[in-house]
């Protein structure tokens, strides 16, 4: 019971940036905007995030600190792609390098400090449940807020007319302009979005998983993210679905190599990623019909002056 509980609670903890990136990523791309930079806005949001916290002493300054930091690049992002009309896969990558030489820059002062870890919620009578308590009652903020960003944006999506423009905007932006809305505010705003949940799943990694910051401690997160949302058909609902897989994924290589089975422990450390390559092809392969995806997903918009 007690191996299980802790299998359990480390997939949450493993799935829980994956899901943040992935929610925002998503928003972005219902806009019609293909971001290829939230590896590189997350990793700055890791080192902006352990910075304020350790600056400060509190993990909500962090976590607010992560947050600026990954809408600051998201805006370099829109202002190029939006602004200027740049290719949009091309600016992705480049934000992404960018990121990541940033992120040593900032971080660079931080390697070796360590800081409280945020605190977990704690219910008298609830979080002592054997096996569920400590699974439902007894996990940290960002765990909870994850679930209800996921919530959030399904019901702005579907159940908002705010949503139903940025959905018309990402299907046919030139049908959307014609009707009077601003296609490229909607698309900066959603750019925007995915830049702060991109942030705050880098933030999380140093104020709640790991307690200090290493360069590149996002490992690929960021990828695994933009392959969620294809994944998940771009539906909010599959992403929590999608995350935990993935993060289960990547727990299981962890025990794996802990309980030594025979396979190069280079093999299982690449599993999560053999995985997303996988889950795509699948996806591709099993896609017969018509596809959920945005009709104008990456298409350069420039309105009528």
């Amino acid at each position: 019971m007690g191996l299980i509980e802790a299998i359990i609670l480390a997939v949450l903890a493993a799935s829980t940036p994956l899901l943040l990136a992935a929610t925002g990523e998503l928003v972005t791309e219902r806009s019609g905007v293909l971001n290829l930079g939230v590896e590189g806005m997350m990793i700055v949001g890791a080192a902006c995030g352990f910075g304020g916290a350790w600056l400060s002493g509190s993990v909500i300054i962090g976590a607010l600190c992560g947050i600026a930091a990954g809408v600051l690049m998201s805006l370099i992002f829109a202002l190029m792609t939006l602004g200027l009309a740049v290719n949009q896969v091309a600016t992705g990558l480049a934000l992404t390098i960018l990121g990541i030489g940033l992120s040593g820059l900032i971080g660079s002062r931080f390697v070796g400090e360590k800081i409280s870890l945020a605190p977990h919620l704690y219910i008298p009578g609830l979080t002592d449940i054997p096996l569920i308590g400590r699974i439902l009652f007894g996990e940290d903020a960002f765990v909870y807020l994850s679930l209800a960003l996921v919530a959030g944006v399904w019901f702005f999506l579907y159940r908002t007319r705010a949503g139903l423009i940025l959905r018309a905007a990402g299907d046919n932006h030139a049908s959307a302009h014609a009707l009077g809305y601003p296609v490229l505010r909607i698309r900066m705003f959603a750019v925007m979005f995915g830049g702060a949940c991109a942030g705050l799943a880098g933030a999380y990694l140093p104020l709640a998983y790991t307690p200090f910051f290493i360069p590149g401690m996002t490992a690929g997160r960021g990828w695994i993210a933009l392959a969620l949302v294809v994944f998940a058909s771009w539906l909010p609902g599959r992403l929590v679905i999608g995350a935990y897989l993935f993060g289960a994924v990547t727990i299981l290589q962890l025990h794996a190599q802990g309980w030594g089975v025979g396979v190069p422990s280079q093999l299982m450390s690449a599993l999560p990623y053999l995985a997303t390559v996988i889950v795509l092809v699948l996806i591709s392969r099993a896609r017969t019909g018509g596809s959920t995806a945005p009709a104008a997903l990456g298409t350069v918009f420039v309105p009528d002056r």
